[in-house]
This record gives structure tokens, sequence and C-alpha cells, in this order.
């Protein structure tokens, strides 16, 4: 499947005002996503394609792993690979 906001996968939302509808479309603007809106003033909002496309899940089996050069989680400041990555080996 398509990654959200793409011509194949829009980001669709419902919103309950014309102002929400402008916000809506300048986030979808900037990141460059193609949306479909949809105004309804008597039904809840539905962000949920919108807010799924900023805040993307974690690729599973990845969420907690250390790259060897990001920043020791131990919090001594080191490189991992400069700290706690040779004692884990």
């Amino acid at each position: 499947m398509a990654r959200k906001g793409t011509k194949k996968n829009p980001i669709i939302v419902r919103v309950q005002t014309e102002e929400k509808l402008h916000e809506v479309a300048l986030i979808c603007h900037e990141n460059g996503w193609h949306f479909i809106a949809g105004l309804a003033p008597d039904k809840p909002e539905d962000l949920a394609d919108l807010e799924r496309a900023l805040n993307p899940p974690a690729p599973a089996g990845r969420a907690n792993v250390v790259g060897r050069n990001d920043a020791c989680p131990c919090g001594s400041g080191k490189k991992y690979k400069h700290c706690c990555m040779r004692q884990s080996q």
C-alpha cells in the first residue's frame, strides 16, 4: 500500500470549520501531501489520517534499537559505540 499523502493514498479528513480546513490544507501543502477534506459542521472531526502522517509509527522491531553513532542511553554523553556497546558484546 502506498504511504499516506500520495496521489494513490491521499490523507482524508473531516473538519467542522473553514478555519480548521485552511489549517489542514496548509499543513498538507507544507509537507507536499495530497489530501481530501470534507467540511461537515454537524459531524465530529476526523483527523486520524493527518495525525498518522505527522507521527508515523516506528518500524516493527526497531523501536528500542540504539544505533552505534547515537548518543548512549546511559546518559554519559558519549556515542554508543564508544560506551556501552562494548559491554553488550
